[in-house]
């Protein structure tokens, strides 16, 4: 019998990912706001029953309706981050207390147990009065819960990127975190680098695009990403020649201070227009990977702005895997996404409590 699963603010799949992909669980329902996203989403996991649109209008009995005689076994899912984000205004707006859907969704569904993701700013928000009060309200329901901060890139993810990981369960909560694959300790692997993501790309500058890989996969992570025979969305966004300009002229991991006068942005912050390590794990990827003037993005070997195939490389996205709409939309659906190889992670560890 195949563990039942539901995914809330499901985005373009990066949660879902590991259990999909694991033949003890099946993905039965999401749930998407955005249609484009969700076209995204379901694009990738066809099977999934997609509910597009707000969570606040699922009502409890279309929903046990679409779910019927089978019992959900997990929901996860992490509402929109922004409200969280150290990056963001930070306010205590609509999306910051759509927690409280959460915690309405699984009253009404009663799994036995959940993941409920976010940002390593949800900790802080409102001086850290949020985050007591998200637990307090999932004990209520029954759910012996715990947290962690995972950081991706100790998990494979060719990027330092921090996120909350809040685990429930009705019943003795034996839930273990993943520990790391990858990083400086002992009995680990080294971290994944920029290098090691991108290196079977062709080089390309700004404005050109290719569809074929310049070798074979040469290291354990290329060989997870490349289940495609054919490259796609590997095409340099078309920058102005001012802006080429300053990306040659960065040194690797340079930002705008080390540019000669002439060249150096007025604006921005201190990293903005500023390159990225060739040898080093990427920063946070954002919906922003291929604005340079946004944060540190630019390709360190390239010297151009990133492809979007590239951001979904520093995300763990296989090559195969779909995005839709525009491509702003598709850097938004990357950007927000939970990395894969996270997601593989989390799913083996919640397994044994299953």
């Amino acid at each position: 019998m195949k563990h039942r699963v539901i995914d809330l603010f499901a985005g373009v799949g990066g949660l879902s990912y590991g259990f999909a992909h694991d033949n003890d669980f099946e993905i039965v329902i999401a749930n998407e706001y955005d249609p484009i996203i969700a076209k995204a989403y379901s694009l990738n996991h066809p099977s999934v029953d997609m509910i597009v649109g707000d969570i606040r209008n699922i009502q409890e009995k279309s929903l046990l309706d679409k779910i019927g005689n089978r019992k959900i076994d997990l929901i996860v899912g992490g509402p929109p981050c922004q409200s969280y984000s150290t990056l963001g205004k930070r306010l205590m707006d609509d999306r910051a207390n759509l927690f409280f859907e959460y915690r309405r969704i699984l009253k009404i569904v009663n799994p036995k147990a959940f993941i409920y993701e976010n940002v390593s700013g949800l900790l802080s928000m409102d001086g850290g009065n949020l985050f007591p009060i998200i637990k307090q309200e999932f004990s209520k329901l029954g759910y012996i819960v715990k947290f962690k901060l995972l950081n991706a890139v100790e998990y494979g993810v060719p990027q330092y990127r921090e996120r909350v990981i809040l685990v429930g369960a009705t019943m003795q909560n034996d839930f273990e975190y993943p520990e790391p694959t990858h990083g400086s300790g002992l009995f680990v692997l080294p971290e994944v680098a920029i290098s090691d993501a991108l290196g079977d790309l062709p080089k390309l500058k700004s404005g050109e695009s290719s569809i074929e890989y310049s070798n074979e996969p040469l290291n354990d992570f290329q060989c997870f990403v490349r289940d495609s025979n054919l490259l796609t969305e590997h095409e340099a966004p078309t920058n102005n020649p001012h802006l080429i300009k300053i990306m040659e002229a960065l040194p690797d991991g340079g930002t705008k201070r080390d540019l000669p006068i002439d060249l150096r942005p007025r604006s921005g912050y201190g990293n903005t227009y500023a390159k990225m390590w060739w040898n080093k794990p990427s920063p946070t990827i954002t919906r922003n990977f291929a604005t340079p003037s946004s944060s540190r993005c630019i390709h360190p070997r390239d010297s151009r702005a990133l492809s979007t195939r590239e951001g979904a490389r520093l995300q763990s996205f296989p090559d195969s895997y779909l995005f839709y709409g525009s491509r702003s939309m598709k850097h938004l659906e990357i950007g927000n996404a939970v990395p894969p190889l996270l997601s593989i992670a989390l799913t083996k560890q919640i397994k044994k409590i299953l």
